[in-house]
C-alpha cells in the first residue's frame, strides 16, 4: 500500500492503491458533520474560502468535499509527492455545489511545519487518513495551529482500532491487536497515535478552546454499501488488497504469527473470492470549530 520515497525519508502510498480505495472512503464519510460545518463557513466572510487538503494523496477529499460546500473555493494542496499533487490538483472539481468557481494551488513539504502564522487568512484545514500517521506532538502543534489561526478542521477516516469480519476466524483478534500495535510503532523516532488518535485529536482541539464532534465513518468491504447485496470486482479487488496489507502489517510487527497468518490470508482471499466475506473496518472523522473558550466535545 505504501513504499519510501527515493530520500527513504517519507512515507509514500501508491495512487494505485489510494484511486481504488476512494469509492469506499466517499461511502464511509460522515455526513452528518456537512451541516455544521457548512454552517460555521457560511459565517465566514473569506472570500474565496481557503482550504488547504493537508496529505491530500490523489485528491479524494477534494473531489469529495468541494461540490458539497457552496461559494468560490481556493484549494492548496499539501503533500511531499510532487507526483499525487499533479493528479490531485488535475481532478479537483472546477465548481462548487452553488456553481461558484473552484481553483487549485499546489505546496510540496513538511506539514508538521505549518504553524498559526502559515494558516493566517486559511477558512478550512481538511485531511484524510492522515491524524493516526501523526505523533502526539505534531497533533498538538496542528491543534495549537488550527485555534490560533481560528480556522477549522476536518479530519476523515482515522482508524480507531477495531475490525469486525463476518464469518469471523479464531485468529481474528491476534491478527487485530499486531495490527493496532504496528499503527502505534516508533518510525524513525517517531512515535504514531495509530488507533489512538481520534482520542488524542478530540482532547487536543477542545484544549485549545475549539468545540469537537466525532462521527463514525466505518469501511464496509466485501458488500455493496448502497444496496448490501455481494460487492462488485472492484470493492472485492479493494477488500483483498486491504486483506494483504492488514495482514503484512501485523507480521510485520510480530514475525511469529507469519506461518499461521499465511493459511489465514489464504483462508480470507478464497471467502473474499467467493463473496461470503464481511467486513467493518471501523474509523471516524473528527470536526474541530473555534468555539467557546472551554471548548468541548460532542
Amino acid at each position: 500500500m505504501d513504499t519510501t520515497d527515493m530520500a527513504g525519508t517519507k512515507p509514500r502510498f501508491a495512487p494505485e492503491w489510494l484511486t481504488l480505495r476512494e469509492s469506499a472512503d466517499a461511502a464511509a464519510r460522515a455526513p452528518e458533520l456537512l451541516d455544521p460545518l457548512r454552517h460555521h463557513m457560511s459565517t465566514r466572510t473569506d472570500t474565496p474560502l481557503v482550504i488547504r487538503d493537508l496529505g491530500c494523496g490523489t485528491g479524494s477529499m477534494g473531489r469529495w468535499l468541494a461540490p458539497r460546500l457552496s461559494g468560490p473555493q481556493h484549494w492548496i494542496l499539501h503533500d511531499h509527492d510532487p507526483e499525487l499533487l499533479e493528479i490531485a490538483a488535475a481532478q479537483l472539481p472546477r465548481t462548487a455545489a452553488d456553481g461558484s468557481p473552484v481553483t487549485v494551488a499546489t505546496q510540496r513539504g513538511d506539514i508538521a511545519l505549518l504553524d498559526t502564522a502559515a494558516l493566517a487568512g486559511t477558512s478550512l484545514v481538511t485531511a484524510s487518513a492522515l491524524l493516526d500517521l501523526l505523533t502526539r506532538d505534531e497533533l498538538d502543534a496542528l491543534a495549537a495551529a488550527c485555534a490560533g489561526a481560528r480556522c477549522p478542521a476536518l479530519l476523515a477516516l482515522s482508524v480507531v482500532g477495531r475490525v469486525d469480519l463476518d464469518p469471523a476466524d479464531p485468529l481474528d483478534t491476534e491478527i487485530t491487536e499486531a495490527f493496532n500495535a504496528h499503527q502505534r510503532r516508533v518510525d524513525q523516532g517517531r512515535r504514531l497515535l495509530g488507533p489512538d488518535a481520534v482520542a488524542a485529536a478530540s482532547v487536543a482541539f477542545a484544549r485549545y478552546g475549539m468545540t469537537v464532534r466525532v462521527q463514525p465513518s466505518p469501511w464496509r468491504l466485501g458488500v455493496a454499501p448502497a444496496t448490501g447485496t455481494a460487492a462488485d470486482p472492484a470493492l472485492r479487488q479493494l477488500t483483498a488488497e486491504w486483506l494483504r496489507g492488514w495482514i503484512g502489517a501485523a507480521c510485520e510487527q510480530r514475525p511469529d504469527l507469519a506461518a499461521d497468518a499465511e493459511a489465514y490470508l489464504r483462508r480470507r482471499l478464497e471467502a473474499c473470492a467467493a463473496g461470503e466475506l464481511r467486513v467493518t473496518l471501523h474509523h471516524s472523522d473528527v470536526l474541530a470549530l473555534p468555539g467557546t473558550a472551554a471548548g468541548g466535545v460532542s
